[in-house]
């Protein structure tokens, strides 16, 4: 992507950063959440029923906000990473990062050469949809993009280490719900166990000069977080804060009508 990347900029100021995951797919929610203040917004297809197509009018929304587009794809696939970029996203989330050699071959499919083997296009939305941007592309974009690996389980966090050692990856994100299931306490992200996985984490992360991610699904977990230094923090997804607000409405209707 050609623009400014608010995100990386902002990281690379020493800021901590707080963003939400879109599994609805809608660009006019993306553009709701957008105005709201965040400084980035996940763009879930892996979880989520999310079409490139969309996808790319949700980049739009949220760059009319000076907020910044992320996205998740599924799996290290050359064609789903190259198809991402070229959408103009500004950070590029892959899940189930295990090894250095994962980050690496994610590195590989994201950068262009000399860095990668990236696929190049100039007529896209990253490339401005023109081709006298050919010569500037591949450098601003290999500088501009945020890479973002997903540490979900017992082999990742083992590889903590060598992942973070491997050129070109920004931020490690420690992936809670994938960790719990696999410490065999699924869904209860707010363990000790599972925190002090993660705050183990947080050393490693910090000695290497890279920095931190991780979810936060409730207020108290956000400011746990902050305390603890995560840099790039999310707070819970659109469709489970939408639930939230609309249950505890009916609840409060429920009660004044007194059932």
């Amino acid at each position: 992507m050609m623009g400014i990347n608010h995100l990386k900029k902002k990281l690379k100021a020493g800021r901590q950063v707080l963003g939400t995951w879109c599994v609805v797919d809608s660009p006019m929610v993306a553009d709701i959440i957008a105005t709201a203040g965040l400084d980035f917004v996940i763009i879930d297809a892996e979880h989520g029923p999310i079409s490139y197509e969309t996808a790319q009018r949700m980049v739009m929304a949220c760059e009319s906000h000076d907020i910044s587009p992320v996205m998740r794809v599924g799996k290290i696939d050359e064609v789903s990473i190259s198809r991402a970029l070229d959408i103009g996203i500004h950070g590029l989330q892959i899940p189930h990062i295990s090894t250095a050699e994962n980050a690496k071959k994610f590195v590989k499919f994201a950068k262009y050469s000399p860095i990668g083997v990236r696929g190049f296009s100039p007529y896209t939305k990253a490339g401005l949809y023109d081709v006298t941007t050919s010569a500037k592309l591949p450098k601003i974009a290999n500088d501009n993009v945020l890479l973002i690996a997903n540490i979900e389980g017992k082999e990742g966090i083992k590889n903590i280490e060598a992942i973070s050692k491997v050129e070109h990856i920004d931020v490690l994100f420690i992936g809670l719900f994938d960790l719990s299931n696999s410490l065999g306490i699924p869904g209860d992200v707010e363990n000790p166990k599972v925190i002090e996985e993660l705050k183990k984490t947080i050393k490693i992360v910090k000695k290497s000069g890279k920095k931190i991610g991780s979810i936060a699904t409730n207020k108290k977990m956000l400011e746990q977080f902050i305390r603890f230094g995560v840099d790039y923090i999310t707070y819970s997804v659109d469709s489970g804060v939408i639930k939230e607000a609309y249950t505890e409405v009916v609840g409060v209707f429920k009660r004044a009508r007194g059932n």
